[in-house]
């Protein structure tokens, strides 16, 4: 991309002199593509359950000595798109070199292949990008449903994280029992083990119920009418087994023999978010092993999108950190996450303990914060950097009134300093935004026991 449209953040992360936020590369280009009047991409999403959503953005007209600048931003526009909303089909409406030129980093041999897979594996399709004139391309067609809030009869909720799994009993809606138990599953090669420790942790719940009417869980990853797509928990399960973890929560909903409803733990934080604030509208950011989102839109629906914005880019440095799945620059995980805790900390020269958990690490880097250590506050002080023009630039694809952030690097300490410098990127780069957008950290009942009961309020009896 052309160095006028990659420009220097007037808060810029104390660590990072090198970031360059997508939200203002976006910005610089689509006012020399407004201004110059060029012609439109069209970029149309189709999911297998028949809705399409689409996308307009303009282009800069060829001749315009920016022009260079159009395959770059294009591409990173429709990886963003590909990660916030899913596709197992996209439709180009676009010039013919510029649609071409897409279509091929997205081909099993192109340089994309790793997210044209994923998709193929989200979807169970083969996934395919077209190019075809704007005015073939399909019209948005939206699907939103409404999920959760049911909270009637005795039900358990759970959270699979990376380092725990949360697990609440409830009757009525009120809690009688919940616990939170280590694990350690993105390590684990054999899916038995997964699945005992889940049940495990169920059944303690379920000891102190009377009976149990419905289960509800969260987990990081993407699933699909409650099987596994893609999800980092199960990683280390070698791929000749991955079709055990296919089907482990129905599984588990066979061993009690009543409904068992999972979804990506970014939608039921977001879901958490909006019972606790009594809101909606709200995108739900949850900083920990990786990056999770969910969205609550402003009518109190789920999308139906993907949110996979852990792999959605948010930096368009050329010097930019590789995410270590997709071997993509600039990705959401590598910043917004405990990814970017290591990453910088070390960076400044900060030693973390080594042959430990990451977990342990990052409660490490928590203490020497908590202690005021410089190179730990100058970390934290980054990482609320990105978050501030990371939610600049989501904010061009979401109608968000709330922001929710969360996860393990936004306790203590942390949170404040995130929510402190993220304010300041958006009351200084972005004034239009920190007027209409309120950032929230969790409360204490959100973040011991919210995403636990959200997920208990899933499935509907």
């Amino acid at each position: 991309m052309p160095i006028a449209f990659l420009k220097e953040p007037k808060v810029p992360p104390p660590l990072d002199p090198d970031f360059r936020p997508a939200a203002l590369a976006l910005r610089a280009f689509r006012a020399a593509a407004g201004e110059a009047a060029g012609p439109y991409l069209i970029i149309a999403l189709e999911r297998p359950d028949g809705s399409v959503t689409t996308y307009h953005a303009p282009l800069l007209p060829e001749g315009h000595p920016g022009a260079t600048a159009n395959p770059n931003q294009a591409e990173r526009l429709f990886k963003f798109l590909l990660w916030q909303r899913g596709a197992h089909k996209v439709y180009l409406g676009a010039p013919r070199s510029l649609g071409d030129h897409i279509s091929r980093l997205y081909s099993p041999d192109g340089e994309r292949a790793f997210d044209a897979q994923l998709m193929e594996e989200i979807y169970g399709r083969p996934f395919r990008v077209g190019l075809c004139p704007p005015e073939e391309v399909p019209p948005p067609q939206e699907n939103p449903t409404s999920i959760g809030g049911h909270l009637e009869g005795c039900r358990i909720g759970f959270d699979l994280g990376a380092s725990d799994i949360k697990v609440a009993a409830l009757i009525e809606g009120e809690v009688v029992f919940s616990e939170e138990i280590v694990w350690e599953p993105a390590v684990q090669s054999d899916p038995a083990y997964h699945f005992r420790h889940i049940l495990a942790a169920l059944r303690r719940a379920a000891a102190h119920l009377p009976r149990v009417d419905a289960i509800g869980g969260s987990a990081a990853g993407v699933y699909v009418d409650n099987r596994v797509r893609v999800a980092s928990l199960f990683r280390g399960v070698p791929e000749a087994r991955r079709h055990q973890v296919r089907e482990l929560f129905l599984r588990l909903g066979e061993e009690f023999g009543i409904p068992l409803v999972v979804v990506n733990d970014g939608e039921v934080a977001a879901l958490a978010g909006a019972l606790s604030l009594g809101v909606s509208g709200l995108l739900a950011i949850a900083l920990g092993s990786s990056e999770a989102a969910g969205y609550v839109s402003p009518r109190g629906t789920i999308t139906g999108w993907l949110n996979e914005l852990a792999f959605a880019p948010i930096d368009y440095s050329p010097t930019a950190p590789l995410e270590p799945w997709s071997g993509d620059r600039g990705c959401g995980a590598t910043y917004l996450s405990q990814q970017a805790v290591f990453r910088l900390a070390e960076g400044a020269g900060l030693a973390l303990p080594r042959g430990v958990s990451n977990a342990e690490r990052l409660k490490r880097a928590l203490r020497l914060l908590a202690a005021g250590e410089s190179r730990a506050v100058a970390t934290w002080e980054s990482i609320g950097v990105y978050v501030g023009y990371a939610l600049a630039h989501y904010l061009e694809f979401y109608q968000a009134g709330h922001v929710l952030l969360l996860g393990r690097v936004t306790s203590g300490q942390g949170g404040e300093l995130i929510l402190e410098w993220a304010r300041r990127v958006l009351e200084e780069e972005f004034p239009e935004l920190a007027s209409k957008v309120q950032l929230h950290l969790p409360d204490e009942w959100t973040r011991r026991l919210g995403q636990a009961v959200a997920a208990a309020s899933l499935p509907a009896l």
